[in-house]
């Protein structure tokens, strides 16, 4: 049995990939920073029938307790094939390059950023057991830099510093880190839901959690001649569903 762990997965697009992970037999530790609630929400997910789920505790942001929770990992499963790197922040709004805080830019890049370079290299060494590991930074098409220069991008007027350029900045970390792993059976891509009506952005997008976490899923379980070092997203209307940097 495969194992996953998908980092802020207790609520919206993290939980509802956590569901149909867990449908489609693997098993999946459902990261959260506060334990108690993650053990409630794996308690109501068992109760609904679902399987094979473990409430973890994990601050991207903190050292100690993303080494706790490999301690973790290392102990029952000995490794781990798949990491969703999904825990992100939105940030105070408005947030204008002119005037927007470096402290408050600081505090989205904690997270968004540097949590999961955190958590990737903490992770690394179990997911070099695995015969067919993966990893899924899952980012947002405002964090390309093509479609942010398309003034007929639908989205061209979102200029929210401190979530765009977090989510840029995880786009080349995903790119560097596939390049650095790419002579081993990884699999690294930044993949983007779609806007997704959830709490992070107060029900407004028009997709459904459903289908983000189906798309999560769609570019995360691959087979070994899977793609690497990609960007996909659920917002391109096209077969590839390739957005551009």
């Amino acid at each position: 049995m495969k194992t996953v762990l998908i980092t802020g997965a207790n609520r919206s697009i993290g939980l509802e990939t956590t569901k149909q992970l867990s449908e489609q037999g693997l098993f999946v530790y459902l990261g959260s920073r506060d334990l108690a609630k993650g053990e409630e929400i794996v308690k109501d997910l068992f109760e609904k029938g679902f399987e094979n789920i473990k409430a973890i505790q994990i601050d991207v942001t903190n050292d100690e307790s993303v080494q706790k929770a490999k301690n973790i990992v290392e102990k029952e499963q000995g490794k781990l094939d798949i990491l969703i790197n999904n825990a992100g922040i939105l940030g105070d709004v408005p947030q204008d390059s002119s005037s927007t805080s470096v402290e408050k830019i600081q505090q989205v890049f904690d997270t968004n950023f540097f949590g999961v370079i955190r958590v990737t290299q903490a992770f690394l060494d179990l997911l070099k057991k695995s015969d067919s590991p993966r990893i899924s930074n899952i980012t947002s098409g405002l964090g390309s830099l093509a479609l942010h220069s398309d003034p007929t991008w639908k989205y061209y007027a979102i200029k929210a510093v401190s979530y765009v350029s977090s989510k840029t900045a995880l786009n080349a970390f995903t790119v560097t880190l596939a390049y650095e792993l790419k002579d081993l059976p990884f699999k690294v891509n930044a993949i983007d839901p779609g806007y997704t009506a959830t709490d992070f952005n107060h029900f407004n997008g028009p997709g459904s959690v459903e289908s983000a976490a189906s798309f999560i899923i769609k570019h995360t379980v691959t087979d070994e001649d899977g793609p690497t070092g990609k960007f996909f997203s659920n917002d391109i209307e096209d077969e590839s569903e390739e957005s551009p940097w």
